[in-house]
């Protein structure tokens, strides 16, 4: 009997440490990623329930990108704080907001069943979603909706009035909540 290599490779994949900046699941995502885990032809590779950052403007990725980083709701209050923190201590640096949707990532057996899950996750609301080849390996990438983007900081000076910073965070938490209803969705159909 040929050995099953999607099954192999699901075993290593599941039994290597988490490698994310925070070095842990985000608690939002793990009921999803557990059922997809157990099912026979899917596995998960990284995913994120969505999250706020505050970060460094750079054109590519290096060690403490990331200044702050919420996997749950922020209040005003606390936006506030971390970011006069900021001004007080980064150099002049151009810091961005960013709200980070809901993202998947799911290596399937076949295609066939990579399409089958990709049209389900479309309907729930996972819009920006598709299936990528690499060699063997085929990969389903699920991405919500839910995104901000913004510079808050620049030359150690907040760009943004308190106003503004209140409505920011409201959306960002509205935001946030709609991602992770899709979420729910996409587990209840599982």
């Amino acid at each position: 009997m040929l050995p099953d290599h999607f099954l192999q490779r699901k075993t290593a994949v599941l039994s290597k440490q988490d490698k994310s900046a925070i070095g842990k699941w985000d608690k939002k995502i793990i009921p999803l990623c557990k059922k997809i885990n157990s099912k026979e032809k899917f596995y998960t590779t990284s995913s994120c329930s969505g999250r706020i950052l505050l970060m460094i403007e750079q054109n590519k990725k290096s060690p403490n990108l990331f200044i702050k980083v919420w996997h749950d709701k922020i209040s005003f209050k606390e936006l506030k704080k971390e970011l006069k923190k900021i001004i007080k201590t980064k150099k002049d640096n151009l810091i961005k907001f960013k709200l980070e949707q809901p993202i998947i990532h799911i290596a399937c057996k076949d295609l066939d069943s990579a399409s089958k899950f990709l049209e389900k996750a479309k309907h729930i609301g996972f819009k920006h979603s598709g299936i990528l080849a690499y060699g063997k390996n085929i990969i389903l990438e699920l991405n919500s909706t839910e995104k901000l983007e913004f510079p808050i900081i620049k030359n150690k000076k907040k760009l943004v009035n308190d106003e503004f910073l209140k409505m920011i965070a409201k959306i960002s938490n509205e935001k946030l909540e709609k991602g992770w209803k899709k979420i729910e969705k996409l587990s209840k159909l599982l």
